[in-house]
């Protein structure tokens, strides 16, 4: 039985909140969407506990579980919130979509025009999202980050093996390698340059230092659900009922590093330094509404079986708008905001989140609750849709110029980067992913 979150009442496009501010236009945060966070009051030594963004709101968990309001009739969605409450979302990611559909269920009919609870809500349970600050909404395990752009794997390939760009393996299974869980961090972190072995051009051996090819990777993060038993591999209509939702991620990336390090056995310093996280986790029922058919094209290889389903080719990519906007040193003390230099979709990906999930356990692998994967870069087939610096700028030979008359071809210190996503479309409400955001220090080396 496939287990997409289908549509029901709560993505009403119609429905209006009694918090004015989450109709406000490209609000990211209305209504439809209701995404999970672990926060507390900016400042304070407060426990951190669960939240929920409603406009420019955060929605006090805890405080909401200790005003009972939550209905006694509504037993699974009150062990929801419990759960949700805590300072991680691991127990709560794990008890499964019957009880993430139940407390978004019973939040939207709280915070919506007209409700009951609204004083009592509206009095205790509502901070500011200006006041608060974020971690990481679980403990991550495990991380392992894929490599679902075909577009990101081939312009890449044209620079790393320009006589063999794009492996053959690629079109049959879905590529990954196992992250470091230790370094993601949350965005607004800033992180120190990356430093490693580097080889340059006609030296007759490498040398040790900081990276001068550090790059973004605009990606997303799948956070799981509830996991699977060692040696159970999870089918691919079931996949998604192990996945909590999706969020904001920037892989940085060593590139010079990477260039030298990465054969036989892939990524190693060049990527284990920093992983930036935005703090909100999209529900997979908020997306809902922005499913589309999986196609591939007819001249390619179709999935093998495990990989393919009736469900999948109806409705398994998620049409998910992304953006890249970088903002030097000398913007930021001007009062320029961060530029875009990149648009593209998750609807480019090769490998949808099912796919992902399932390819991860066939061999018997258990994911847990609370385990992180990553998309990989998402680039779409423009020049300008691509994900990276080192696809944007052909591999550094063609510099972007950005509006106050900089260049850049790789990060420079100082130099912040921020992602954004977004789903917008006639007849549905937008539903945003807020920002991820990091700064580069320099390296001290």
């Amino acid at each position: 039985m496939p287990t997409m979150a289908p549509l029901n009442e709560t993505h009403d496009p119609a429905l209006r909140s009694w918090v004015q501010s989450a109709q406000a236009l490209g609000c990211d945060f209305p209504i439809q969407n209701l995404p999970f966070a672990v926060f507390r009051r900016r400042g304070t030594t407060e426990a951190w506990r669960g939240g929920v963004a409603i406009g420019d709101q955060v929605l006090d968990l805890a405080a909401l579980a200790q005003a009972n309001l939550i209905q006694a009739n509504e037993p699974v969605a009150r062990e929801a919130l419990k759960a949700a409450s805590q300072d991680t979302l691991n127990e709560f990611m794990a008890l499964g979509s019957k009880h993430w559909s139940a407390l978004r269920r019973a939040l939207s009919e709280m915070l919506r025009l007209g409700a009951v609870e609204q004083y009592a809500v509206q009095q205790r349970c509502l901070v500011a999202q200006a006041d608060a600050e974020y971690r990481l909404p679980a403990r991550i395990g495990d991380y392992t980050d894929f490599y679902t752009s075909v577009h990101h794997a081939t312009n890449i390939g044209k620079l790393f093996r320009p006589d063999n760009p794009l492996l053959p393996n690629y079109k049959w299974v879905p590529i990954g390698y196992h992250g470091r869980a230790s370094s993601i961090v949350i965005s607004g972190t800033n992180f120190k340059r990356p430093v490693g072995q580097l080889m340059p051009p006609g030296a007759p051996q490498p040398v040790v230092g900081p990276s001068r090819r550090l790059d973004i990777e605009l990606e997303l993060g799948v956070f799981i659900g509830p996991g699977n038993e060692l040696g159970s591999p999870i089918d691919i209509d079931e996949a998604e009922g192990h996945v909590f939702g999706l969020c904001l991620l920037n892989d940085w990336s060593a590139r010079d590093i990477q260039g030298w390090e990465y054969q036989p056995l892939g990524p190693f310093l060049a990527k284990n330094f920093a992983t930036s996280l935005s703090p909100w986790v999209v529900t997979m029922e908020a997306l809902a509404p922005y499913r589309l058919p999986f196609t591939r094209p007819a001249e390619d290889p179709q999935p093998l079986p495990y990989l393919d389903s009736t469900a999948q080719r109806a409705s398994g990519v998620l049409d998910i708008q992304l953006e890249v906007r970088l903002q030097t040193p000398t913007m930021r003390e001007a009062g320029l905001p961060p530029t875009r230099v990149a648009h593209s979709n998750y609807r480019h990906a090769y490998w949808t989140v099912a796919q992902m999930v399932t390819h991860h356990t066939v061999g018997g692998c258990n994911l847990q609750a609370g385990d992180l994967l990553g998309t990989g870069t998402l680039s779409g087939p423009n020049a300008d849709e691509a994900g990276a610096l080192i696809e944007l700028t052909a591999g550094g030979r063609q510099a972007i110029n950005l509006p106050n008359g900089e260049q850049r071809t790789f990060l420079e210190d100082g130099d912040c980067a921020v992602l954004q996503g977004w789903c917008e479309k006639p007849g549905a409400a937008r539903v945003g992913f807020g920002v991820c955001e990091g700064t580069v220090l320099p390296s001290g080396y």
